[in-house]
């Protein structure tokens, strides 16, 4: 079984702002530096990412444009990881497991129209639950990096 792992990216105040999506996560020694202080909390730490992030795999696994490219992908461990991804950078207090965002995805022919369908699922994932645009932005920012080694298809 291939498990899908996606990104997207968003410009937001004229910055790329890119989303992983990946049953792996990235290295824990990014996120202490990269946390902006209050981030984990106002997204409602953990309880809140969780139902952020079942909310968010909900819609991806039901948006046409997408949702086929789950089709092998279990939702637990997909809400799994991305909860431990979005707490690790938000600056909460977990590990985030798993291979490089490079290795994940080398074989997934991701390109910037599958980006765009996937962020747009998380900003309505955030929208219904209550998250701030500022706060939208802080967490959409520590994702950005990553869309180098997610993308690989142009």
């Amino acid at each position: 079984m291939k498990a899908f792992a996606l990104c997207c990216t968003l410009m937001v105040s004229g910055a790329t702002l890119t989303l992983a999506h990946a049953q792996t996560t990235v290295p824990p020694a990014a996120a202490p530096a990269a946390a902006p202080s209050g981030l984990y909390a106002a997204l409602g730490e953990q309880a809140g990412i969780d139902r952020l992030v079942d909310d968010f795999v909900e819609r991806l696994v039901r948006d046409p444009r997408i949702g086929p490219q789950f089709k092998d992908t279990k939702p637990a461990a997909l809400k799994e990881s991305l909860a431990e991804q979005f707490c690790v950078l938000s600056g909460g207090p977990c590990t985030y497991h798993g291979g490089t965002m490079r290795e994940v995805h080398a074989d997934m022919e991701i390109n910037k129209g599958d980006f765009n369908a996937l962020v747009e699922q998380l900003q309505r994932a955030m929208d219904a639950q209550g998250i701030a645009f500022r706060q939208q932005n802080r967490l959409l920012a520590l994702l950005a990096p990553m869309h180098r080694d997610i993308i690989t298809r142009h």
